[in-house]
C-alpha cells in the first residue's frame, strides 16, 4: 500500500467521480483508476461502487475512508514537524485572491515579493476567482490561503481574520435626478442595478438582504472589475451597488453615493483551513499576511473591492 494510493482514494471519494478527481489530482483518468484497483486488490475488498454514474463508497470503503484521511494527516504532520525542527522551508504555497483586492490599500504583491525574497526556494501560486469558489477551495485544501469577501458566516472549519469591514452603498450618476442622500432597499430594487457577478461576497450580501425582505433585485449589468461598476453608473446605465468610497473619489468618477437603508456591510477576510495542517511555508506566509493586516485595517472608507 502506498500513500499516494490512499490520497487518490480519498480524492475520488470526495469528488464521487473519477473524471473530477483526476482533474483535481492532475492525473490521467486511466492511471487513477489503475491505482485505485491496485489498492483494492491489495486490500482484498472493493472500496468503490462503480455501477452508477456517480461513484459511491462500498461498506468497506466507508469504513476505510476516515482511516485513510487520518493516515494522510499523520504523515503530513510528521513532515511538517521535521521541517520546522530543522528550520527548512520549502514546497509550494497556493494563494487565492478575489479580483480587485490587490490594490494600494491591500498590497498583496508587496507581501508576496518580500516572502519570495526571503524564501526563494518556495513556489507560490496566485489565482483569482469568486469568493464562493475560493471558499470551497480553501475548505477542500486546494488553496492554502484565501483573500475573499463574505456575506455571512463561513464554514466552522475556516479560520478568518478581517482585513476590513465596509458599508455597502448605492452609486448614481452625479447629475441623476430623483435621488436624495439615502435610499431604501425597496426603492433600490425599483431601479436597474449594476453589481458584481454571482458568487462574489457583495452580490451574496445584496441577494440575501433582498430575500430577507421578500424583494427581487433587477441586476441589469454585471462586471467583475469593481471600477467598471462605477463607470457604468456614471453613464446612467443604472444604480451601482459598491462598498463605500470617499466622496472626492466618487466625484472624480462622475458619481455620488447614497446610504442604503437598512445598512448592509461586507467584510474582506484572510481565510485558511483550520482542520488541515498548513505546511511550514504556508504558516510563514500566513503570519506575514496577518502582520500586514495591521497596515491595511483603516476605519476610513476604502476603494472598491468585491
Amino acid at each position: 500500500m502506498e500513500l499516494r494510493q490512499l490520497r487518490y482514494f480519498v480524492t475520488v471519494a470526495e469528488e464521487a467521480n473519477f473524471t473530477r478527481a483526476a482533474a483535481r489530482l492532475h492525473l490521467a483518468q486511466p492511471g487513477l483508476s489503475t491505482q485505485i484497483r491496485q489498492l483494492e486488490r491489495e486490500l482484498g475488498q472493493p472500496l468503490l461502487d462503480r455501477s452508477s454514474r456517480s461513484v459511491t463508497l462500498t461498506p468497506v470503503g466507508e469504513a476505510v475512508l476516515p482511516l485513510a484521511r487520518a493516515a494522510l494527516d499523520q504523515v503530513e504532520r510528521i513532515t511538517h514537524t521535521v521541517d520546522e525542527f530543522t528550520g527548512l522551508l520549502r514546497g509550494h504555497v497556493r494563494v487565492g485572491l478575489i479580483s480587485g483586492a490587490a490594490g494600494e490599500e491591500i498590497d498583496i504583491a508587496q507581501v508576496l515579493a518580500d516572502f519570495h525574497r526571503d524564501h526563494p526556494q518556495i513556489g507560490i501560486s496566485l489565482t483569482e476567482d469568486t469568493s464562493e469558489s475560493m471558499h470551497t477551495a480553501v475548505r477542500r485544501g486546494d488553496l492554502d490561503i484565501g483573500v475573499l469577501s463574505v456575506s455571512g458566516d463561513l464554514d466552522p472549519g475556516i479560520g478568518t481574520e478581517t482585513v476590513y469591514d465596509s458599508a455597502i452603498v448605492a452609486a448614481v450618476a452625479a447629475g441623476a435626478e430623483g435621488f436624495g442622500e439615502r435610499i431604501t432597499l425597496a426603492e433600490l430594487c425599483t431601479h436597474p442595478l449594476i453589481c458584481l457577478p454571482s458568487g462574489t461576497g457583495l452580490r451574496g450580501l445584496l441577494e440575501n438582504a433582498c430575500a430577507a425582505a421578500d424583494l427581487a433585485p433587477d441586476v441589469a449589468f454585471e462586471a467583475a472589475a469593481p471600477p467598471l461598476l462605477i463607470r457604468l453608473a456614471a453613464h446612467e446605465l443604472g444604480v451601482a451597488v459598491i462598498p463605500r468610497i470617499p466622496a472626492d473619489e466618487a466625484a472624480q468618477s462622475g458619481v455620488r453615493t447614497l446610504e442604503i437603508d437598512p445598512e448592509m456591510r461586507g467584510r474582506l477576510v484572510l481565510a485558511w483551513n483550520t482542520e488541515r495542517p498548513l505546511s511550514p511555508a504556508a504558516k510563514v506566509l500566513l503570519g506575514q499576511l496577518r502582520i500586514a493586516l495591521t497596515r491595511w485595517k483603516d476605519p476610513a472608507p476604502m476603494r472598491v473591492n468585491p
